[in-house]
């Protein structure tokens, strides 16, 4: 890899935080022979890092990037993985000086990257297993899943009292910050999937008291108007 032209060598410098500094992994990768160096200053947990998204646009073919570390690219195998794929789909190559089985230009690396792969698939699926046992934990908790009420129940019940009181729902969903026809489903109880459960449920046994007596009225004997003579 080193015998490269200075040319060919784009170097990715990365920090976490404001007061670190970068200047000990651009004398490194100058040392290398990286002319074009980018420079960040973001969380390696952030995909949007703005000047590594430049890099990888900038790309040519036969180009390879280099870094000191591997973890001044990425801090997850699944992210490493996206971010090296992402440099080889363009035909260029990627290096880490403290890590050299990383060169994708050679059968080692292309072995390494195939690896990384797989462990990025399995770091996938237990972070899908882990939110998926996190948001069953929390339900049997009878924690609220999604977003969080815009109003609070006390507020709920202040709209009722001032609608019961003879207030305009116009009045009132100014004062909320919220349309007319909200005030007017909290009012009625039908904002929520809860209320609805219930309505539900109340109109069920009618429902059903109602098939009942249409059955029991259809089993009637029928009393016959012709005449006996």
């Amino acid at each position: 890899m080193n015998t490269l032209p200075s040319r060919r060598k784009v170097g990715y410098a990365r920090v976490s935080t404001v007061g670190q500094t970068l200047e000990l992994q651009i004398k490194t990768l100058q040392e290398f022979g990286c002319r074009r160096i980018y420079r960040e200053k973001a969380s390696g947990a952030d995909s949007e890092r703005a000047e590594l998204r430049k890099l990888i646009a900038g790309l040519k073919e036969g180009q390879s990037v280099v870094v000191t570390r591997l973890d001044r690219l990425a801090r997850s195998t699944f992210d490493l993985f996206a971010i090296v794929k992402s440099i080889t789909d363009k035909k260029a190559q990627f290096y880490s000086l403290a890590e050299p089985w990383t060169d994708t230009s050679t059968s080692t690396g292309r072995l390494m990257l195939a690896v990384l792969g797989g462990l990025a698939d399995v770091e996938r699926d237990l972070i899908r297993t882990r939110t998926s046992e996190g948001r069953a934990r929390a339900i049997q908790q009878g924690k609220r899943m999604g977003r969080p009420p815009r109003i609070t129940q006390e507020q709920r019940r202040e709209i009722a009292q001032r609608r019961q009181n003879g207030e305009t729902l116009r009045a009132i969903a100014k004062d909320y910050g919220m349309s007319d026809s909200t005030v007017s489903r909290i009012v009625s109880g039908k904002d929520s999937h809860a209320s609805r459960k219930i309505m539900t449920e109340k109109k069920a046994p009618a429902t059903g008291a109602a098939t009942q007596q249409m059955r029991g009225a259809s089993c009637r004997p029928r009393t016959s108007t012709r005449s006996a003579f």
